[in-house]
């Protein structure tokens, strides 16, 4: 039985809304690996990059929209993938409560700041770095955490940080925090998937 469990296709949703550039970082990890597929992206904006990536690909995508998200989740979208796992890079909604529940324990999320500090909503992107600079903090980074109902708010599994320098601007800790992203997502979302497999 226990054989038969390892050799069991694990496949991965990708949840975006921007460019993808996380996105196409996990998909370059995961593309030779036997046992983890990434099968979806969801996205939540039609001009997205993120939606060029899949085409790109040869990945599935769907478009997904406010109102049904809200109702259903687009559970029996993600049950016709056979999906297990999420992991979200750059989505911008909150996680309906019936999702959390149908994949408890099982969504993964990246922030660009080190958590608890500059979370919560509206706290996406150049807002989160622009906050931290403001802050005059000497360090920020990145946390990999688990989705729950509310905002930037799950355990916590990882977290790398980076220094800030006297003259960072938001563009420039961005940079720094996209490398730190590129380089540990895909490799602990691995890791935390192989673990419970």
């Amino acid at each position: 039985m226990q054989a038969q469990m390892q050799n069991k296709q694990i496949n991965i949703s990708i949840f975006a809304s921007g460019a993808g550039t996380n996105a196409q970082k996990l998909i370059d990890h995961f593309k030779n690996d036997n046992l983890i597929k990434i099968v979806l992206i969801v996205c939540n904006k039609k001009d997205a990059g993120v939606l060029r990536i899949a085409e790109k690909e040869n990945i599935s995508s769907i478009f997904i929209e406010r109102k049904n998200f809200y109702e259903d989740g687009y559970v029996a979208a993600l049950e016709h993938y056979n999906i297990n796992w999420i992991v979200l890079a750059g989505f911008l909604w909150k996680v309906p409560l019936m999702l959390i529940k149908k994949f408890n324990s099982r969504i993964i999320n990246i922030h660009p700041a080190l958590l608890p500090k500059f979370g919560g909503k509206n706290m996406y992107g150049n807002f989160v770095h622009e906050a931290v600079i403001k802050n005059k903090e000497t360090e920020s980074g990145i946390t990999i955490h688990y989705v729950d109902e509310i905002y930037d708010n799950g355990k916590i599994i990882f977290q790398e940080k980076c220094i800030i320098d006297e003259n960072e601007t938001p563009e420039s800790l961005a940079e720094k925090i996209h490398v730190l992203e590129h380089e540990h997502y895909p490799t602990i979302i691995e890791s935390l998937i192989k673990k419970q497999s």
